[in-house]
């Protein structure tokens, strides 16, 4: 038997979203601060910039596969596992990371207790992977963790054109199946615009999709139908997605940066 008290409460350390076994702690107050640093405290917290923790609740039945290095504290009778299912296991995840830039082994806990994760300033948004129609692919550095029922894959860009001219890589780490997972973004949910297509065409210019349906294609065409007409219009090149799916779309930060910008100010 084990009690956590003081982990989440309305004042200071506060439930933003709650999805399968996953609760998402904002830190709404930090009261540890020095002298030295109240003030700088005192705006970031203004400006929501907090410290977010995820919690997973494990009953058992549904484990739960984690980004190598992410685990803080466990209480409970969890063990950790590989999740390696033997040698040819091993090399196709070693291949999946170092196309994708994710880690090869994501440890995987099982049992009955309660996983935190690390501190970060980045935003936690929980997901079901089956409200994406054919997986839910994300660039990389975005996963942090999911349950153990969801599979990941690798996601290969439509076309070689589409990552050397779209400026994105050409490969993506793709979520498939049934559960929730914990993804890392660099914009809260309330800045994210979702793009719905039922059989139609979207154009983007520049890199601002984060998060988009495995069903859908992704090009990269001419803004205009002539080079001309390209030209002309000051757009040239467009990142296009077609098909029946979702996007996710964080306009004020390029995805490029959600692998460098880790808001690495160190947590306490």
């Amino acid at each position: 038997m084990f009690k956590i008290n003081n982990l989440a409460n309305q004042t200071s350390h506060i439930v933003t979203e709650q999805k399968g076994i996953f609760s998402i702690v904002e830190h709404n107050v930090d009261f540890s601060v020095a002298p030295c640093n109240a003030m700088e405290e005192y705006y970031m917290s203004q400006m929501n910039v907090k410290r977010k923790q995820a919690i997973a609740n494990l009953n058992g039945k549904v484990g739960l596969v984690l980004q190598a290095g992410a685990m803080q504290y466990i209480v409970g009778n969890v063990q950790a596992t590989t999740g390696l299912k033997g040698v040819g296991d091993f090399l196709g995840k070693m291949v999946k990371s170092s196309v994708t830039k994710e880690s090869a082994i994501k440890p995987e806990y099982v049992g009955t207790g309660v996983l935190v994760t690390e501190p970060t300033y980045k935003y936690l948004l929980t997901e079901n992977v089956g409200d994406w129609t054919g997986g839910l692919v994300m660039e990389d550095g975005m996963f942090l963790a999911c349950e153990s029922t969801v599979k990941h894959e690798i996601q290969a860009r439509s076309s070689l054109s589409s990552a050397a001219l779209g400026n994105e890589g050409l490969f993506n780490l793709r979520l498939a199946g049934n559960g929730v997972c914990v993804l890392e973004s660099n914009v809260p949910r309330s800045e994210i615009v979702e793009i719905d297509l039922q059989d139609d065409v979207l154009k983007i210019d520049g890199s601002f999709a984060i998060c988009w349906s495995g069903s859908l294609s992704f090009t990269v065409e001419r803004s205009g139908k002539t080079l001309l007409g390209s030209a002309a219009s000051g757009e040239g090149l467009v990142n296009v997605y077609k098909g029946t799916g979702k996007v996710w779309l964080a306009p004020l930060t390029p995805s490029q940066s959600l692998v460098s910008a880790t808001h690495a100010k160190n947590a306490k």
